[in-house]
């Protein structure tokens, strides 16, 4: 270990590690300390690797469950949830061991342990395995600690208890009966794992609809789509009031909802409102850090600066988006920006843009969005046009027998240029990405439309609200 680090990193998540991969690409000197059990930070262990391989099970039970709409028959289905989580293990696994190999290939020094400032140019840390407390000191430092599952202050409920996705990524066994909380993507996620597997779910979300942040008409066609599913319960507009624990173990949710008091009860409750930022035990304040008051988050400008010299943040930990490809721009733009404040590159600084930012959803039927809502949009006062099409009345999707929502483009009136997209329904994470590729060179509608598409693809979907919105450009 050395005496000073050029760049100190805490944190060795996706974030973490991508900064430390480009500081030491700029001949920085390079530490992480990271505190977590198992290495690889929340995407590879327990957000977005672990959580697609389950749904990816529920999805296939889901479609073989529907063959007979395909002149199919099959017979003696049978859910096996220990060997579904198996195969997630040995598939995390194998991400987890590279991730660690990647940081412990000798590029970087690997501090195992917890860190809390001392001052604006030092940490002490907190070993793991124990022993006692010692100091490293930093020319340059970036905050990349993640994020921790949100808790909630409901009456009852940390007495009734709960499972998070945390839970849900390790259940070998599950419950027939689940009420989840939140109306968010993990939520979303986790409970179309459930029905996909058959489980009966109540999703209690407290704002008017789903996703509370998107366009309403992205959310409305989520949930038509939802509602249809015959163990599949919405409750929207909610204010929880309290939990309960019956005298056979059951757990009921109460809540109110239009004026009335209402109530779910289940074998067990999902706790999946979100998560706030890991930065409770790292002493900000004692490098003159600023935190959002509520939530912890850091205050970030645009190129990943805290607003203390030299100290950086990405990830989960300040936002504002919490994405995992977000997250890995934002800690190479921080190591760019850490080698120029120590004169080691004469570049400029480097600031992100989130003109393209994008989100994907892997519900059944799946969401996606790129760019400005149309609310966001509006809101900053630009002038817009929006045009949808809707998958049950394109050929692809009929023939598929996925024919829930729709796509939705969002073009200037001044230029034509596309400044947002977004699909519910079929692949639609698959499906955003030539909007992405558009928005990236600033392709207008009737640029988009003149794209030859194959027929018949998903893809050509795309096509209608081009040709609707090409008039602009």
């Amino acid at each position: 270990m050395k005496e000073i680090y050029d760049f100190l990193i805490l944190g060795g998540g996706s974030a973490g590690y991508a900064a430390a991969r480009t500081a030491h690409g700029h001949g920085l000197s390079v530490a992480v300390i990271d505190g977590a059990r198992e290495l690889g930070g929340l995407c590879i262990l327990r957000g977005c690797m672990p959580s697609k391989t389950l749904i990816e099970s529920a999805n296939r039970f889901r479609t073989i469950r529907r063959a007979g709409e395909f002149g199919l028959r099959a017979e003696g289905l049978e859910v096996r949830t220990d060997e579904i989580i198996a195969r997630k293990r040995r598939l995390i696994g194998e991400f987890a061991d590279y991730r660690r190999g990647q940081l412990e290939d000798g590029r970087f020094d690997l501090i195992r342990g917890t860190a809390a400032f001392s001052g604006p140019d030092s940490v002490k840390v907190t070993p793991l395995e124990g022993g006692e407390v010692f100091s490293v000191s930093f020319r340059t430092c970036l905050i990349a600690t993640g994020s921790v599952v949100t808790r909630l202050p409901i009456p009852g409920l940390e007495e009734t208890g709960y499972w998070t996705s945390d839970e849900i990524l390790e259940a070998t066994r599950l419950p027939e009966s689940f009420v989840v909380l939140g109306g968010g993507a993990i939520a979303l996620e986790m409970a179309c794992y459930l029905e996909g597997l058959g489980k009966k779910v109540d999703v209690i979300q407290r704002s008017e609809h789903l996703l509370s942040t998107s366009d309403t008409d992205i959310a409305e066609a989520l949930e038509q789509a939802l509602r249809e599913r015959e163990s599949f319960t919405l409750h929207t507009g909610t204010k929880l009031t309290r939990v309960e624990r019956g005298e056979t173990g059951e757990k009921t949710v109460y809540f109110e909802q239009g004026g009335a008091l209402r109530c779910v009860t289940a074998d067990e409750i999902l706790q999946a409102v979100g998560r706030v930022p890991n930065t409770r035990t790292l002493d900000a304040a004692a490098a003159g850090i600023t935190l959002e008051e509520g939530s912890g988050r850091i205050l970030c400008d645009a190129d990943q600066s805290t607003g203390v010299p030299g100290i950086f943040a990405a990830g989960d930990v300040c936002g504002p988006h919490e994405i995992v490809h977000i997250a890995i721009e934002q800690g190479e733009i921080a190591a760019h920006n850490a080698a120029v404040h120590l004169g080691v590159i004469g570049e400029a600084p480097k600031r992100i843009d989130y003109r393209l930012k994008l989100l994907g959803i892997f519900t059944d039927p799946q969401v996606a969005t790129v760019g400005l809502s149309e609310k966001e949009a509006l809101d900053a006062g630009r002038a817009v046009a929006v045009a949808t099409y809707p998958f049950d009345d394109h050929g692809k999707s009929m023939v598929m027998g996925e024919t829930h929502g729709f796509v939705k483009l969002i073009a200037d009136t001044a230029t034509g240029e596309i400044v947002g997209g977004a699909v519910v329904g079929p692949e639609a994470v698959e499906l955003i990405h030539e909007i992405i590729v558009a928005m990236a060179f600033r392709a207008t509608a009737g640029q988009l439309l003149r794209i030859p598409h194959y027929h018949p693809t998903l893809s050509e979907i795309w096509t209608y609200p081009a040709e609707d919105l090409s008039i602009y450009g």
